[in-house]
C-alpha cells in the first residue's frame, strides 16, 4: 500500500510536533535537515541538550514507536518529499 503525499507530511509534521514538545530548543528546521532520520535527532538533541540526558534516547524512541505502523515508509517518503 502506498502512502500519498499529504500523509507522509502530516505524519511528519505529527512526529516533529511531538518531538519538539518533549526538546524545546530544536527548531523545525534542524528537524526537517534529520529527514526523520531517529539517529540523526538524537545527535541534534545530544548537541542541545548536552552530553547526556536522562532518557532521551527512550523518550525518541517512545515517539516514534507511536507512529511505528507506517514509520518505514513515512520516514522514506518524508526524505523523498524533503530533498525536492
Amino acid at each position: 500500500m502506498k502512502i500519498n503525499e499529504n500523509t507522509i507530511k502530516g505524519k511528519w509534521l505529527e512526529v516533529r510536533g511531538e518531538v519538539r514538545k518533549a526538546w524545546g530548543k530544536l527548531t523545525d528546521d534542524e528537524l526537517d535537515k534529520t529527514k526523520g532520520d531517529m539517529q540523526a535527532i538524537a545527535g541534534l538533541i545530544q548537541q542541545k541538550y548536552g552530553k547526556t540526558q536522562e532518557g532521551h534516547d527512550k523518550k525518541l524512541s517512545d515517539i516514534f514507536e507511536r507512529f511505528d505502523d507506517q514509520k518505514e515508509t513515512v520516514v522514506d517518503g518524508l526524505k523523498n518529499t524533503l530533498k525536492s
